[in-house]
């Protein structure tokens, strides 16, 4: 929240039309510091474009509501709307909105609603348009990817035997986080679903507290004991598999002896990752009603829990160990490219343009906290098409005009290829500028 009204107040100050959109504006819709301002619903992002236009004229617009049929829930927004990303090489994809839970603690549930979870073909669509726009890695995203399909009659494991079955050579799929009352009816699944070659044997699933006391006041749905019964089945049934999990210090009922419970879980497992969270009330949550723990309390309790994982090294081992990886970010560093491993583990790669969107071979030379370090062995494949792709061929809309000449003319041709580049340009300029002109006209009549 701090940093939405920190970026309308820099925005405001410069003189810049403002749109709010995401979840904050959605939960909270009557907070003070968006009063006036335009906003997109979570569920509404499909109408940017008007709310955009009717901001520039000076008008403030507020769409909220969510996608439905008759009266069932949709996902959301159509998944092939056009979008820009972030990482051309990285496609998110969400493919549940809200979810079944009521954590007493969490917001997300005002602003997301109830479960919504979008068709299988139209996700597989999704994913098959992204591969053909060179996108290597997809992220399966929501609230509880755990979840999805409850509400259409289908299941998690539905959805990812169909998906699998599109990823190209080189690829690969990440999933997101999944709260583990619903990924336990699928153990046996989705050992086969992260043990595919190209699934990231990865799984983010968070436990919150390790006390069943906590987690009956949280309203989490799950003992300790099943949330030890998921991470103990999947690391004995895929070796290496990397569990993420979250836990939330100094909530309003925990007790000193409920905390040492969390830490030992800590020390027991060694999560390679681990997101230490302290307990903030959201403003109309249960948890907010409770009787709060002193903050000097919850800030040592999230020091202790910080150190004991400041400790552990799971990597140690690794040097000498020879990894296959695929390199699709710069690091934070600037210096290094990241690849991920089987295990979705972060390898720095030397800092070369070709190794970019490829699968290296690497043999580990150093490791650290969080991060391996390599050399390169052996450069490996590139994208390939699987052949079930329909049409493998078709132009994509966001590679443009250009990418459809280069397809439609052989390689020698060049100077006629930059002739129709040039003509393609000019076209497009005299259009948008009849567009603009029309415009102006309509608004000064």
């Amino acid at each position: 929240e701090d940093g939405l009204r920190n970026s309308i107040m820099s925005a405001t100050k410069l003189g810049k039309k403002v749109v709010v959109a995401g979840c904050v504006s959605q939960g909270a819709p009557d907070t003070k510091f968006i009063e006036g301002y335009s906003v997109v619903g979570t569920h509404q992002i499909d109408r940017v474009v008007e709310v955009v236009e009717e901001t520039m004229k000076g008008h403030s617009v507020r769409l909220f509501g969510q996608k439905r049929e008759g009266t069932k829930k949709l996902g959301g927004a159509s998944l092939h709307l056009p979008k820009i990303r972030k990482n051309p090489l990285i496609e998110i994809i969400a493919i549940n909105t809200g979810c079944l839970n009521q954590c007493t603690y969490c917001k997300t549930k005002h602003a997301r609603g109830e479960l919504g979870s979008y068709p299988i073909d139209e996700i597989v669509q999704r994913g098959q348009q992204c591969f053909e726009e060179g996108v290597r890695e997809v992220w399966m995203t929501s609230e509880d990817t755990g979840a999805y399909g409850r509400d259409i009659g289908v299941t998690l494991p539905d959805l990812l035997y169909e998906f699998v079955k599109i990823i190209p050579e080189g690829c690969m799929l990440r999933l997101g986080m999944t709260n583990p009352p619903y990924i336990l009816d699928y153990l046996e699944d989705m050992v086969t679903i992260l043990s595919h070659p190209r699934v990231y044997a990865f799984l983010h699933v968070p436990v919150q507290a390790a006390s069943d006391t906590v987690l009956e006041d949280m309203k989490r749905e799950y003992t300790c004991g099943e949330f030890r019964r998921v991470v103990d089945y999947l690391r004995e049934h895929v070796p290496g598999v990397t569990i993420a999990t979250d836990i939330i210090c100094g909530f309003p009922t925990e007790t000193e002896e409920d905390f040492q419970e969390t830490l030992a879980l800590i020390d027991r497992y060694q999560f390679p990752s681990l997101f230490i969270n302290q307990f903030f009330p959201r403003p109309g949550t249960p948890a907010a009603r409770m009787k709060r723990i002193p903050a000097d309390q919850v800030k040592l309790r999230t020091k202790r829990a910080t150190e004991i994982f400041q400790k552990q090294f799971p990597y140690k081992g690794k040097v000498g160990s020879v990894e296959t990886v695929l390199v699709t970010e710069l690091a934070t560093d600037g210096e290094h490219y990241v690849g991920h491993n089987k295990f979705y583990e972060q390898v720095l790669v030397p800092k070369d343009e070709s190794y970019m969107g490829t699968t290296l071979t690497v043999k580990i030379t150093e490791t650290g906290k969080h991060y391996m370090k390599c050399e390169v062995l052996e450069v490996g494949s590139t994208m390939k098409l699987p052949s079930t792709y329909s049409n493998p061929n078709r132009i994509a809309f966001s590679e443009g005009p250009k990418k459809l000449v280069q397809n439609l003319l052989p390689a020698s041709q060049h100077t006629t290829r930059n002739f129709l580049l040039l003509l393609f340009a000019g076209l497009f300029v005299q259009l948008l500028y009849i567009v603009l002109r029309s415009r102006w006209n309509k608004e000064t009549t």
